[in-house]
């Protein structure tokens, strides 16, 4: 039996597809991960050369260094500004405690708090991964799932002007969407899948809150600073890649329950 094209159903018509790059992108790209990660470098760095008040302005200038690079790129600062503020609030509680370490205070405290949302989520059987990745890329709304969704950048990206006329073209040719179709929460695979996503993103999390709540009681600041890099951006690309598989395999499984052996779709619920 042949199988049928990526994006296309048994009888030839369009079929909800993923796309991961446009989901990865929506979230800021591996760039943006990079990004956020630059100013703990810097105060690990300068903290354990030049002590507390030196990794504070390094912590800081890095922050602010990566939001103008942003703007510059004309790409999107919303993680930006967010790490900005974040950066902010840990130097400013380092600065009036005095302690390098409480400069991961605010880590620790938002890893546990994500945890605990996250896996209590489960407990009203709404997991969140599953809410954020239908949010971005919905597998129950028909074709519109093979349609690029508009991106959260707004209008900070450009598309070149004979493109933009050619997809406006392709647009006035497009087949109408299908009706939307089973809600994901009512089909049992995607829900127990989108629920071990959500166990594994929710573990990770406490995870990290774990070890550097021991590291911080134990006043390890070195630690503190390699464990929150180690657990941070690695373990994160781990958990995206295993998400976005999982995902598009879940998107596929949509699109074959749609269209049964006889070809024809089935009735929207």
């Amino acid at each position: 039996m042949t199988e049928a094209p990526a994006g296309e159903g048994r009888d030839g018509a369009t079929s909800p597809t993923f796309d991961r790059h446009l989901v990865l992108e929506q979230l800021g790209g591996w760039r943006g991960m990079v990004d956020a990660s630059l100013p703990t470098v810097a105060f690990i760095v300068a903290n354990s050369v030049g002590g507390l008040t030196v990794g504070i302005w390094a912590a800081a200038g890095a922050a602010v260094l990566v939001f103008l690079l942003r703007l510059l790129r004309r790409e999107t600062v919303q993680q930006a500004v967010s790490g900005l503020f974040a950066v902010g609030i840990a130097v400013a509680i380092a600065a009036y405690s005095g302690q390098a370490r409480d400069f991961f205070v605010l880590g620790i405290v938002r890893n546990a708090g994500i945890g605990v949302v996250l896996l209590g989520s489960l407990l009203v059987r709404w997991p969140l991964v599953g809410v954020v990745a239908e949010f971005l890329a919905p597998s129950h709304l028909g074709t519109m799932a093979s349609h690029r969704l508009p991106s959260l950048r707004g209008g900070l990206r450009r598309e070149r002007p004979l493109q933009a006329v050619g997809e406006a073209a392709a647009a006035t040719r497009r087949t109408p969407d299908a009706q939307p179709g089973q809600h994901w929460r009512d089909d049992p695979r995607m829900l127990r899948a989108y629920g071990w996503l959500t166990v594994l993103w929710g573990g990770v999390f406490l995870l990290r809150a774990a070890v550097q709540g021991f590291l911080y009681w134990r006043n390890e600041v070195e630690w503190l600073g390699t464990t929150s890099l180690l657990l941070g951006l690695p373990l994160t690309a781990v958990e995206l890649v295993v998400t976005l598989w999982v995902v598009s395999r879940l998107h596929r499984h949509r699109s074959d329950a749609d269209v049964p052996s006889d070809g024809q779709e089935r009735p929207a619920a």
